[in-house]
């Protein structure tokens, strides 16, 4: 086994103060590693950065073009939005046009994240709902996949045909056989693989080619789908949303929970998975920039970077404190 590496610094004026440890891979679109830092054996669950592996079957089954699904419904269907109205009303519109309602989720309830969402529920001294779930978009593409298939209501059951389907594309695509899983934040099952598994599997989308078979014509439609509409994967504000507007050339990105981060590189055909081992997002989020700029996608100076990684820490009072950096083995 290899120990984590250090990825991230938090310096206070000129003492090292906290560190970020973690394990980061680099694969090409023939799955081998390209470049890795840590163990890339290391077993992890992906949480919300599979999103664009479990809305494969969505395209795959046929079920999104019988449904007539448009780029932007395929890019909430791989999203951690904010739960802005941008978000909540397409998801809304998406499964009436299904004959559901907020009832059908299975994701749960959730305070949106986006200000004026969450403040105008404060103000009509509302409840937030399902739609409002950071998971709504990936949920209301299940319920596209199961009334297509013909399933039961429970679709995040780990038996039920949807996560059956679930399973194969993300065995498929990691090339591994999964050692099991955990149930994620939005009560679907989340299934682990290793490092090199998840890498591979970015790089899987990375290096697909539209009307070579379905599945590698649903990744390019779906890693097309999140580079098109960057405020729908995420949000203003967020990371995944800024930088893949700073790139230079097209990247897909994706955060998941407890510091997990994913890139899909298509004119390089290169993948890319991160762990930091704390859960740290900060450290995560510097990390995946780091790695970025280090490939030449991200200009180290753009805002989108700065503000993550060599970003000043601020007092309370706006004194300029330390900064937060990526260890030099990324650069």
């Amino acid at each position: 086994m290899t120990a984590p590496v250090l990825m991230t610094e938090i310096w206070r004026g000129p003492i090292l103060e906290s560190v970020h440890a973690g394990h980061a891979v680099i694969c090409d679109g023939s799955g081998q590693i390209v470049e890795a830092w840590g163990d890339p054996t290391k077993t992890i669950l992906p949480r919300s950065s599979a999103k664009m592996i479990q809305a494969l079957p969505l395209i795959e089954s046929g079920a999104a073009d019988a449904r007539g699904l448009t780029s932007a419904q395929l890019a909430l269907a791989c999203a951690s939005h904010n739960g802005a109205a941008i978000h909540t009303d397409p998801v809304h519109a998406w499964l009436a046009e299904l004959g559901l309602n907020e009832s059908d989720l299975r994701c749960g309830p959730q305070v949106p994240d986006d200000e004026p969402a969450r403040d105008a529920l404060i103000l009509a001294d509302d409840s937030p709902c399902q739609y409002h779930n950071n998971c709504s978009g990936k949920h209301a593409g299940f319920l596209t996949l199961n009334q297509h298939l013909g399933g039961s209501a429970e679709y995040i059951d780990p038996d039920h045909a949807v996560q059956k389907a679930c399973l194969d594309a993300f065995e498929g695509v990691t090339g591994e056989t999964s050692p099991g899983f955990g149930i994620d934040g939005c009560s679907a099952p989340n299934f682990a693989t290793s490092l090199h598994g998840m890498a591979r599997a970015m790089a899987f989308f990375a290096a697909a080619e539209d009307g070579t078979d379905a599945r590698q014509s649903a990744a390019v439609r779906l890693w097309q789908a999140m580079n098109k509409h960057p405020e729908l994967v995420a949000g203003e504000g967020r990371a995944c949303t800024e930088l893949m507007r700073a790139c230079k050339e097209p990247v897909a990105l994706k955060t998941g929970a407890e510091a997990f981060f994913i890139a899909i590189i298509p004119t390089r055909k290169l993948g890319i998975a991160l762990k930091i081992v704390d859960g740290s997002t900060r450290a995560a989020e510097c990390t995946i920039a780091a790695l970025l700029v280090r490939l030449g996608l991200l200009d180290a100076d753009h805002p989108a970077a700065l503000k993550r990684m060599n970003a000043p820490i601020l007092n309370r009072r706006g004194v300029d404190t330390g900064l937060i950096k990526p260890a030099a083995a990324l650069l």
